[in-house]
């Protein structure tokens, strides 16, 4: 089966990915929480236009990691080969690095999900 997604872009980067759109997640959903609390008064918005906000930028940054873990299991040869992958070359850098990535994708993953339930348990904001 033919993919898309040309193998070139399995690199390095591929690596940074899901912690990066973890932090970015993070970042954003309690700045913006933050902000609205600050300025809930001049604002038209409801909390629960905030909230619905939110839940869709979980799930853009959900789709993200789940799209660079997939793209980390095919880099590990869809788990073909199994671990350590401690091997001088080439092949045994690029199993070790779609491992990695495969498991740091799975931890960003819940990290994303536990920041994301504070939007279903909280009320709005206190004045």
């Amino acid at each position: 089966m033919k993919s898309v997604i040309p193998r070139e872009v399995e690199s390095l980067w591929t690596l940074f990915t899901a912690p990066t759109v973890w932090a970015v997640h993070f970042i954003g959903c309690y700045a913006t929480v933050a902000i609205y609390c600050a300025k809930a008064a001049s604002l038209d918005l409801g909390f629960d236009t905030v909230r619905l906000l939110l839940a869709g930028f979980t799930v853009l940054a959900l789709a993200v990691i789940v799209l660079s873990a997939w793209l980390a299991w095919r880099q590990w040869g869809f788990g073909v080969h199994d671990p350590p992958h401690d091997e001088p070359t080439r092949k045994g850098r690029t199993l070790f690095q779609g491992y990695a990535t495969l498991l740091l994708s799975g931890l960003s993953f819940v990290a994303v999900v536990y920041a994301a339930i504070p939007l279903i348990l909280i009320a709005e904001c206190q004045r």
